[in-house]
C-alpha cells in the first residue's frame, strides 16, 4: 500500500464507518435546526442576520469578517458547506485540476438532499486525488495553490477537518433527536 492510499484510507475508514453512515436519512428540518438563538445557517437570499452572507444562487451562507470571539453555533448547513467548499472544494480545485471553489460566488445548498449530493461529488473527487498523489507530491509543496507545506500535511489536515467536523455534525444530529429529553427521529 502506497502512503497515498494510506493517507486516502484513513479519511475513507471515518467517512464510511462514522461521518456518511450518520448522514443516512437527514431531513430538512434537520439541516436547518437551530439549537439556540443566533445560529449561523445557510439561509434565502436576503433573510440573513449576520454581518455577511455569501453565495451565488438562493441561498448564501452567513459569516462575518474578522470571526467573532466566541463564534456563533453553527446549523448542520452551515457545517455541511464549510466541508463542501473550505475543507475540500478549495483543495479539490488548487491541487487536482478540478473547477475552482469561490466561497462568495458558491451555489449553497437549500435542501438536505442537495447538500448531501454536493458532499458526496467532493469527497469522491477529493479521495480520488489523494489516492492518485506520488511520494514525491507528498514530500512537496504542491505546485499551485496558496498552501506551501508538503502535500502531505495538507492531507493531514483535511483528515482532521473532516473528522473535526463530522463529530460536529454527529453531535447537531443527536441533540436534535434527543431534544426535549424524548427522540424524534431515528438515525
Amino acid at each position: 500500500m502506497t502512503r497515498s492510499e494510506r493517507l486516502a484510507d484513513q479519511l475513507d475508514w471515518h467517512w464510511n464507518t462514522n461521518l456518511r453512515p450518520r448522514l443516512q436519512g437527514l431531513t430538512d428540518e434537520e439541516y436547518f435546526w437551530e439549537p439556540v438563538r443566533g445560529c449561523w445557517s445557510i439561509r434565502p437570499r436576503g433573510t440573513s442576520t449576520a454581518p455577511k452572507s455569501a453565495g451565488s444562487g438562493e441561498w448564501t451562507i452567513e459569516y462575518a469578517s474578522p470571526d467573532p470571539v466566541p463564534a456563533p453555533v453553527t446549523t448542520i448547513a452551515w457545517r455541511l458547506a464549510h466541508i463542501i467548499v473550505s475543507c475540500l472544494g478549495y483543495r479539490v480545485g488548487w491541487h487536482f485540476g478540478g473547477q475552482d471553489i469561490d466561497f462568495q460566488a458558491y451555489p449553497y445548498a437549500g435542501t438536505a438532499e442537495e447538500a448531501l449530493k454536493q458532499l458526496d461529488e467532493m469527497y469522491g473527487r477529493w479521495n480520488a486525488g489523494v489516492r492518485a498523489l506520488s511520494d514525491a507530491d507528498l514530500d512537496n509543496p504542491p505546485a499551485v495553490g496558496p498552501e506551501q507545506r508538503p502535500m502531505e500535511s495538507i492531507v493531514l489536515h483535511v483528515n482532521r477537518e473532516l473528522i473535526h467536523h463530522g463529530g460536529e455534525i454527529s453531535l447537531l444530529r443527536d441533540l436534535y433527536r434527543w431534544q426535549d429529553g424524548g427522540v424524534t427521529g431515528r438515525i
